[in-house]
């Protein structure tokens, strides 16, 4: 990866990465953690008129106003039938000029791994379009994909 680009490049060791892991389905995605504010349980969401069909809404989170998106309808994943999971989460991620919240199905934990695991996304993978991926990890004999922040919130 070119430098400035990609996850944990901000980070205090250039040869650790370190992401948050989460699930959409059967996948196993990761994001910088340096990116992420917060995670936050499910809360409600206020539906906006005409917004991007992957804009659940807005969320009042301690007097500021942000807006969720539904990460599955983001990534053009299937949207299960049922009702919410409990393990549901929302990731708050750092963005200007605003926070945005991404609904994700369930947060595992934050993964650590030599950046040498990490490997240029490839235009496709599974299911998820390569423009919103930064790269992919070999973790634990597993791939994670790892989202990029900006291309998951861009307008």
């Amino acid at each position: 990866m070119e430098s400035g680009q990609g996850p944990a490049e901000q980070s205090a060791s250039d040869s650790v990465v370190q992401v948050v892991s989460f699930s959409l389905g059967e996948e196993v995605f990761g994001l910088d953690i340096l990116r992420v504010q917060e995670i936050i349980r499910p809360m409600e969401i206020t539906r906006v008129p005409n917004a991007p069909t992957s804009v659940e809404g807005v969320i009042n989170l301690r007097g500021r106003v942000i807006p969720v998106v539904d990460l599955r309808k983001r990534l053009g994943l299937p949207v299960p039938e049922h009702e919410h999971d409990p393990r549901e989460r929302i990731i708050v991620l750092k963005r200007e000029p605003k926070p945005v919240g991404l609904v994700v199905d369930a947060v595992s934990e934050v993964l650590r791994f030599p950046r040498e695991a990490l490997e240029e996304a490839p235009e496709m993978v599974s299911r998820v379009e390569g423009r919103f991926l930064s790269g992919v990890a070999k973790v634990r004999d597993r791939l994670v994909l790892i989202l990029d922040p900006d291309a998951v919130t861009a307008d």
